[in-house]
């Protein structure tokens, strides 16, 4: 009997310890993940891990993107499609994000939704420098993907990858964000995250989601050594906010203009500081400036180190680089620079940067 009452007792111990454990984990995620789209009732007495919530709240929202491939010899009979990479619905007005790279060569491009429904879409626009394009599809009641732009990924953060991996229909796996701010990938205006959740060929434009089912980014690109394959883990999506803000432009004027300034810079390092006898480390050193650029126009020269635009402290060289691509072109702006020792003013106009081929 003393045995029995002692088992019972342990039995009851585990239990409150278990239900102690998911109310703490609850309470300490503030967005109530676990809640919402972990744990869910499988049936009357028990709970299991799940995220079937969040799938069915953004997966309808995925669609897989074809090329339209038409036989020139017969150009009466249908064409075949081949699968090229994934989407994501955005607005009810029919706009997918995408991958550039997934549509660049594609001569006419057919979106295939989840309830079976197939459209022949427009290119509205795209832009090589973060690999992104929006397509557009005449439809009626289009599922919308989920998005909150003000809910940055942070590392840990559980996320599910939806896509269509080589041509095999909707996939989902999940992972984690392994990483923030990985940006020198392809281009200085990416700032990535990288998850271990696995993003094959086919993923590419597909979401990043959530486990409330809410969009953070759009799947781009496995790393890769060589000519191998991927799968080491290592994967990457552009963050939803930098997407959604390219998007916006692409929408508005078809293209992303951005403001350039003629130079190349690199971060000021503890031991350029003291050579250049700079009062710290903080700023960008001038390496290369662009003949008849607008900073060689302005007057600057190598080896300056510029520490404020518009009165904005710069931090590194992609910060530099993010503020001069938001200026509007032909806007006269401040540039703070140290030279020699002393601090100085330049006033300098920027250009309209050269669109990436």
């Amino acid at each position: 009997m003393k045995h029995a009452l002692l088992y019972i007792g342990k039995s009851i111990l585990f239990g409150l310890i278990i239900a102690a454990m998911i109310l703490l984990a609850i309470k300490f995620t503030g967005n109530q993940t676990l809640g919402q789209g972990l744990l869910q009732l499988r049936g009357p007495n028990n709970v299991e891990l799940s995220f079937a919530n969040a799938v069915r709240k953004a997966a309808p929202a995925v669609v897989n993107i074809y090329s339209l491939s038409i036989n020139r010899n017969e150009p009466l009979n249908s064409g075949s499609l081949q699968g090229l990479g994934s989407g994501v619905i955005m607005s009810g007005q029919g706009y997918i994000l995408t991958n550039y790279h997934v549509i660049k060569r594609a001569d006419e491009i057919v979106v295939a939704l989840q309830d079976g429904r197939q459209f022949t879409s427009e290119v509205v626009g795209s832009d090589p420098e973060t690999d992104l394009a929006v397509l557009k599809i005449e439809g009626e009641n289009l599922p919308i993907v989920p998005v909150n732009l003000n809910a940055p990924a942070q590392v840990g953060d559980v996320v599910l990858a939806i896509g269509n991996p080589y041509n095999l229909g909707q996939t989902i796996t999940q992972g984690i964000i392994s990483a923030t701010g990985r940006s020198g990938l392809s281009s200085g205006y990416l700032d990535f995250l990288q998850t271990d959740a696995a993003i094959n060929e086919g993923n590419s434009g597909g979401a990043l989601i959530d486990t409330s089912g809410e969009l953070i980014g759009i799947n781009t690109a496995a790393f890769k050594i060589g000519s191998d394959n991927g799968n080491h883990g290592i994967n990457f999506a552009i963050p939803i906010k930098l997407a959604h803000n390219i998007m916006v432009k692409l929408i508005k004027h078809g293209r992303v203009i951005r403001g350039a300034l003629g130079i190349s810079g690199e971060a000021v390092s503890p031991v350029m500081a003291q050579i250049l006898n700079l009062p710290d480390a903080k700023g960008v050193i001038v390496t290369t400036v662009e003949p008849n650029g607008p900073a060689a126009k302005a007057g600057l020269k190598p080896r300056d180190t510029i520490i404020k635009y518009q009165d904005k402290t710069i931090s590194s060289a992609e910060n530099l680089m993010d503020n001069v691509a938001e200026t509007p072109p032909n806007t006269k702006v401040n540039m703070t620079i140290i030279r020699n020792g002393k601090e100085m003013t330049l006033p300098v106009t920027i250009v309209e940067k050269k669109p990436a081929k």
